[in-house]
Order: structure tokens, then sequence, then C-alpha cells
């Protein structure tokens, strides 16, 4: 199944369940995330309305409790590591790693995203994201998979001067990561994901990136072992994949040169997509200046 939030209009939120290529709204449902805590999915589309039109699609869980995003390609972190002058640690091969991103300014798949503050080197990350859909602690990864509701197309903005240099603090990332993530245009379940899923991104109409989800180092389920060492996941938290071999500017111009994979500007339009998981579809807009701190 695949399921989508959206407004039609100037209404408020609605859930949408997708059937042969149009979207079919779900009476009475307030949330997503609210048929996933309640697991009332499967009765949830025995129940849809007639198909609408001319929607706004929004993030598939528009407020997720929170973002873990994983490094968990070794193809993206070899190479991205061998940009900033680095060679991978030895530790990653023995415990995935992950950091905390911003909820609160999660978009749809079709929003613009506009350049952070003081940011000359804005940059995507091509991911795949899991959501999950039951609470659980200290779990095993035999357990974890159990817990995965769906899966989404995710992009985690990044900003690589701002978070280079605040990385120099030993904290972080944080300003260049916490700007803007893109996810969407719906949540499929775990039984319609592509385990092979082809994986695609182009700027300005030219293609640039090109992967696959099994090349995997840690899987969905090791992540969300280790993501709920300690403490819990809870439903509507999104899980990422971390960046796919070749999924972001930074790994390009490392192989191929600054010059042929430039950093985005106002006015590209960057198009991501994912077997299975739809496009996320984004143009790029002037964002405001830093306001001086002293």
């Amino acid at each position: 199944m695949r399921w989508s939030t959206f407004r039609a209009g100037d209404g408020g939120e609605q859930v949408g369940l997708w059937r042969d290529d149009r979207l079919h709204p779900v009476p009475g449902a307030s949330s997503l995330l609210e048929l996933i805590t309640d697991g009332r999915l499967t009765d949830a589309a025995a129940q849809v309305g007639e198909a609408v039109d001319g929607v706004t699609l929004l993030a598939p869980i528009p407020r997720p409790p929170s973002i873990r995003d994983f490094m968990a390609f070794e193809e993206h972190v070899v190479t991205a590591s061998a940009a900033i002058g680095l060679e991978v640690d030895p530790l990653w091969y023995e415990q995935p790693c992950f950091y905390f991103t911003n909820p609160a300014s999660l978009r749809g798949p079709h929003d613009d995203v506009a350049v952070p503050p003081g940011s000359r080197a804005l940059d995507y990350e091509l991911e795949i994201a899991a959501v999950i859909g039951r609470e659980g602690s200290d779990l095993s990864p035999d357990e974890a998979g159990d817990h995965i509701a769906g899966y989404v197309l995710f992009c985690d903005w990044s900003a690589r001067d701002l978070q280079g240099t605040e990385m120099k603090l030993n904290l972080g990332p944080a300003k260049g990561k916490d700007f803007a993530s893109s996810c969407g245009p719906w949540m499929v379940t775990p039984d319609e994901l592509v385990a092979s899923a082809a994986m695609s991104a182009s700027v300005n109409d030219r293609p640039c990136s090109a992967g696959r989800l099994d090349a995997l180092y840690w899987s969905f389920a090791q992540m969300i072992a280790y993501a709920s060492r300690g403490t819990r996941v809870v439903p509507g938290d999104l899980i990422g994949s971390g960046t796919v071999g070749t999924g972001c500017l930074l790994e390009l111009s490392r192989v191929h040169g600054s010059d042929a994979y430039p950093w985005l500007e106002p006015g590209d339009r960057v198009h991501l997509e994912a077997e299975g998981l739809g496009a996320i579809d984004a143009a790029i807009v002037p964002g405001a200046a830093p306001i001086p701190l002293r």
C-alpha cells in the first residue's frame, strides 16, 4: 500500500491511499501517524472514499517525533571522507552511526528549499528512510524489522561549508543540516519495498547520481536496533539510511571535479527518485542573510 498526507485547497491535512495512481481519502482519519500508532492501516484501506485530484502532497509524517539519519552506505562513507581529507575510521565497520536532525524543518516532496543563511555550498543527499510503526527499546535486529511501518524517499539537504566549519568544534552537524529535509511523496508498506530499489538524482534535468538500496552495509533492522539501544523508538520516528553511493555533490565533485558538479544555487531544480517510492522535486530559492550574533 502507498499512503500519503495531503491538503486539498485551503483545507486541513488529510490521509489518502493510492490506487491505480489515484489518491483516495480516508474519511475521519486525522493523520497517517494516528493510523500507524493504532494499527489501523488495513482497516482504513477498506474505507477509502472517491479519488481526488489537484491536491498538495505533504511529507507523509509531517511532524515526526524524531529523525535519526544514519550513514550506512560504504561507498558514500569512503568517497565523502576522502573529499574532506579523512580516511574511514575502522569503527564505522563495527557499529552504525547517526545524528539527530530537525523534525520542524521537514518539507514535502515538492516544497521549495531555501539556501540557508551564510551558505555557498548547498548539497542534496539521496536517501531512503524507514518509518517506525511500533514502540520498542533494546531491540535485536531480528525484532527491529517488525517495528517498521513503511519506507519513504528522503533528502538530507546539507550546507557543506557551514557543516565543515562547525564540526571543527567537535560537535554537530547542526546548522549545516537542520534547515531542511525533504520527504515523500508517499510511504510504502514493507511488503512493497523493492530490496534492490534503483535510486537516482538529477539537477536541472542533468543526471547526476545513481545507486541501489541493496548496497547498504548496515541494514535498516540493524540501524533500528542500534537506535533503540538504551532508549526507545516510537511510532512516526524516521530512520534515514544516509546517502547512497554517488548520491550527493560532495562525492561527485571529489571524483569528477567541482566545475563538473558545482554546489546548488537559487534557480536550480533537484529531482530525486527511488523505485517504488516516487520522487522529490524541489526548487532551490534564495534564503535570508545571516543575522550577526555580536
